[in-house]
């Protein structure tokens, strides 16, 4: 990474953290079953990223603003483990397996909708 990605990267971030924050502050916790915010982020990141993907950008300044700026930040990884982490200290290990096996399946059916919308559309 150079110094000129820096500008793609403050760009991305930033509309990515707008999204992350409007979402956690504006979603119910209940969407037909309990489900965490972070949860839909990951979720919706993972959609975003399926696209990313299928789109297959060849333009490097697009690559960096997207992957690197936008769904670095807006994605919750962190969240994802500091949420592992506090059931784990609860002693809930049930619970912290569904919720891993729960986010790990699901972010990857979400990429692969994305990727599949795309290539459906596109081709």
């Amino acid at each position: 990474m150079d110094s000129s990605s820096i500008g793609p990267i403050i760009i991305g971030s930033t509309f990515g953290l707008i999204l992350r924050i409007f979402i956690q502050n504006n979603f119910k916790k209940r969407i037909f079953f309990d489900i965490q915010n972070t949860s839909i982020i990951n979720f919706l990141s993972s959609f975003f990223l399926g696209i990313l993907v299928a789109l297959n950008f060849i333009n490097y300044e697009i690559l960096v603003l997207f992957y690197s700026g936008f769904l670095g930040c807006f994605s919750t990884f962190s969240s994802f483990i500091y949420q592992l982490f506090i059931l784990f200290k609860k002693k809930e290990f049930l619970r912290l397996f569904f919720h891993y096996i729960e986010v790990i399946i699901f972010s990857f059916f979400f990429f692969y909708l994305g990727y599949f919308v795309i290539h459906f559309f596109l081709k």
